[in-house]
């Protein structure tokens, strides 16, 4: 199993910073424009059983991504899970934490790509610096619009 961490401080209460993360248009807002993935639907907002699919796209070939929220705590956190997509297991964590009236985002992801402890090895750097270009955008963005509210 490998492990990705990315955390930010947005100078915004938890709550604007949670209700942002509320908003019906979300994952376009959030989803990097050089990243080739389509939104098929997301349905149930943040709460247990919300369901996120996307369709990405490796090379030519479609991959579909679902994913179910199986945890959600209003303002402090969100989980999803995936349930059919490129990766043997993926966690993604979404926590939320007050800090002196700024609010501490951070997303934290435990994943397996296919192919065992060898692709592991072999994918991790990769993976994981796809992963931060995401976040760093995906955090950028959320600053960004929490902080003019």
């Amino acid at each position: 199993m490998l492990h990705f961490r990315y955390s930010s401080l947005i100078d915004a209460p938890v709550e604007v910073v949670w209700n942002f993360h509320e908003r019906s248009d979300i994952l376009q807002l959030l989803t990097p424009p050089w990243q080739p993935v389509e939104i098929i639907r997301r349905e149930g907002g943040l709460d247990v059983g919300a369901i996120t699919e996307f369709r990405l796209w490796l090379g030519p070939i479609p991959v579909q991504w679902l994913a179910v929220h199986t945890e959600c705590d209003r303002d402090r956190l969100f989980t999803d899970e995936q349930k059919q997509g490129p990766m043997e297991s993926w966690v993604h964590r979404h926590q939320f934490s007050a800090e002196g009236g700024k609010t501490r985002l951070t997303d934290a992801i435990s994943y397996s790509p296919p192919g065992g402890w060898f692709a592991e090895n072999l994918l991790a750097w990769w993976v994981n610096s796809r992963l931060e270009d995401m976040f760093r955008y995906r955090h950028e963005v959320t600053k960004r619009e929490c902080e003019k509210i």
